[in-house]
């Protein structure tokens, strides 16, 4: 038997994708999902919210931070589409004039679903940690729970798991706090 040579994917076919596809290149293969359901739109949308003033924008919190919808993420030979992410300003100072980030981030929020929890947990967070991302936060709208990782020594360590609607001040982010619930309403 004989291997299969197989194409590796490129940027360029990306942009054949019909528009209700989210694309993805990951280990030279291109990944494909749906555009997110409203459950999953609405915790990412509700997250970013709770973020953007007070680190973004500097509005009721510490400010510092670039915090973004979907950016598109060049990392190695990967190109990633997380559902939020934020960067230090001190880190970078200016939002480049590209379509991507080849900078890693320093924080990153995926909200799971079914048809991306799979891609999600075993395979771009490896991809996250090999790139240096220090903090990862999985948020699951069916199960109501928060997950957030702090990267040690190149590992994601489970830092704490919120539920419900607990209070949440994690890393980091800790300088706010809001309830887990405002994420599925």
């Amino acid at each position: 038997m004989t291997a299969t040579a197989h194409k590796l994917a490129t940027y360029e076919d990306l942009f054949d994708l019909p528009d209700n596809l989210v694309g993805e290149i990951i280990h030279g293969q291109l990944i494909t999902h749906p555009r997110p359901a409203p459950k999953h739109v609405i915790a990412s949308s509700s997250l970013g919210g709770q973020l953007f003033n007070p680190y973004h924008r500097g509005s009721g919190g510490p400010g510092g931070w670039w915090i973004l919808d979907e950016p598109e993420l060049h990392l190695g030979p990967h190109i990633l589409v997380p559902d939020l992410a934020g960067w230090r300003r001190e880190r970078l100072p200016t939002i480049p004039d590209t379509a991507f980030f080849t900078l890693s981030p320093d924080w990153v929020g995926e909200v799971l679903s079914p048809s991306t929890v799979r891609v999600d947990r075993a395979d771009k967070m490896p991809i996250y940690a090999a790139q240096g991302v220090p903090f990862l936060w999985l948020i699951d709208p069916a199960s109501h729970t928060l997950e957030v990782f702090v990267l040690r020594e190149g590992r994601w360590l489970l830092e704490h798991v919120y539920q419900e609607d607990n209070p949440v001040s994690a890393s980091p982010f800790e300088a706010i706090t809001f309830p887990l619930a405002d994420l599925w309403t």
